[in-house]
């Protein structure tokens, strides 16, 4: 969303509370807003509030035409690469879908080219009534984006679809929204599969063997390839959060990592091995828990190599590891990239405090069998995972 024009358009509702949040949050990710408001939407939240927020004069009155080299509704709409209405109540949405400009909203609405994004909030009864969803669908007829409302506690005292989502969920939505009508998907029609996190082998009920795996690197990889238009499947044993645009798998055990991964191999076109799977699980898992003793020991066996198994069975797939280790790093990626019949190794030091497992930064070096190494100095891992995805579409174009 960097430099990106909004005109953010805030209409009659209780919910104008929380579009001031929403505002704040387009701005913290690099858009400029400039902001619009029906008379309704002030006796709710003060222009003031916004126009502090955004640095920009906040426009209410369709008459009120400072600047005389502007026609001031006009020139917000041909200024806007993308025109937010949150929140949409039914009467704004009625107005739109009827082509009537009473307002300033309404009149900059009816002159605007770019795409716009309504987010409806209003009761229940109002948002089910035929004409309200008649008015919708009109106006995604004609390509208007309409998010569905969320449902939960309303003004009204009780519990009914209509409500304002959260501003999270909102900006997922957009970001999935803009990047599909800017056309920048090059992995669309692509199946990705990522693996995140720390697997856990039980001991017994309440203890595991695992690893300081956070499944950041994962996690990231995963939104990265959805961002690039991939129908990404994440297969985690971490409790990070997704966007709801990716299926997630949670699996604690190795051995359900495998299942998974297995299960959904044959139809992948990438897989990215993110996950950091234990090597060995204990032989037997205790039914109850253990009691304290002096000594104890625990039998190991060894887990299934997902990264093996599936480069012995890979067709057209195309494979990515990841080597995390302390010493001798380039020699361990290049003998993993071999023996795992892998097509790209991405290895990094985790011996490091300030990067690697469970930290928001990394170094890593790409090792494939085709081109020379690549690596990517010490950065967030959001940023690495956008380099690897871009890495993964030039090798599978």
């Amino acid at each position: 969303m960097k430099n990106l024009k909004v005109a953010f358009y805030v209409t009659g509702g209780i919910a104008v509370y929380k579009s001031v949040n929403l505002m704040r949050e387009l701005i913290k990710r690099g858009a400029e807003v400039k902001v619009a408001m029906t008379t309704s939407a002030t006796e709710f939240v003060t222009p003031l509030t916004f126009q502090v927020l955004s640095k920009h004069a906040v426009h209410i009155d369709t008459f009120s035409e400072e600047d005389p080299q502007y026609v001031q509704h006009i020139h917000l709409a041909d200024w806007a690469d993308i025109a937010i209405v949150a929140p949409a109540t039914a009467n704004t949405i009625a107005k739109l879908a009827n082509g009537i400009g009473d307002n300033f909203v309404t009149s900059a609405l009816m002159a605007t080219t770019s795409p716009i994004f309504l987010v409806p909030a209003m009761n229940e009864h109002m948002l089910e009534h035929p004409a309200t969803q008649q008015n919708i669908r009109t106006l995604k007829s004609r390509k208007a984006y309409v998010m569905e409302p969320d449902t939960g506690f309303l003004a009204e005292g009780y519990s009914g679809k209509g409500r304002f989502p959260e501003s999270e969920m909102i900006i997922e939505e957009l970001e999935g929204y803009l990047l599909a009508y800017k056309g920048e998907r090059p992995l669309k029609g692509k199946k990705i599969v990522v693996t995140a996190g720390g697997t856990k082998e039980r001991i017994d009920p309440v203890r595991f063997i695992s690893n300081d795996s956070s499944g950041k690197m994962g996690h990231a990889l995963a939104d990265a390839a959805w961002k690039k238009g991939a129908e990404v499947t994440l297969i985690t044993a971490s409790t990070l959060p997704t966007r709801k645009q990716i299926k997630r798998v949670q699996v604690d055990s190795a051995k359900e990592m495998y299942n998974h991964v297995n299960e959904s191999f044959e139809t992948l076109d990438v897989l990215i091995m993110a996950a950091a799977v234990s090597d060995y699980a204990p032989l037997n898992q205790e039914e109850h828990k253990m009691k304290k003793k002096n000594n104890v020991t625990i039998e190991l066996q060894k887990n299934p190599d997902i990264l093996k198994e599936m480069g012995q069975k890979k067709v057209n797939q195309f494979l990515v590891g990841f080597a995390a280790e302390t010493e001798n790093i380039e020699a361990y990626a290049l003998k993993k990239l071999k023996e795992k019949h892998a097509d790209l190794i991405v290895a990094n030091d985790v011996g490091k405090k300030d990067r690697g497992f469970n930290t928001n930064d990394n170094e890593v070096t790409i090792y494939s069998n085709v081109d020379q190494p690549v690596t990517i100095s010490l950065t967030k891992k959001d940023e690495i995972a956008e380099n690897i995805i871009d890495i993964v579409i030039d090798r599978t174009e």
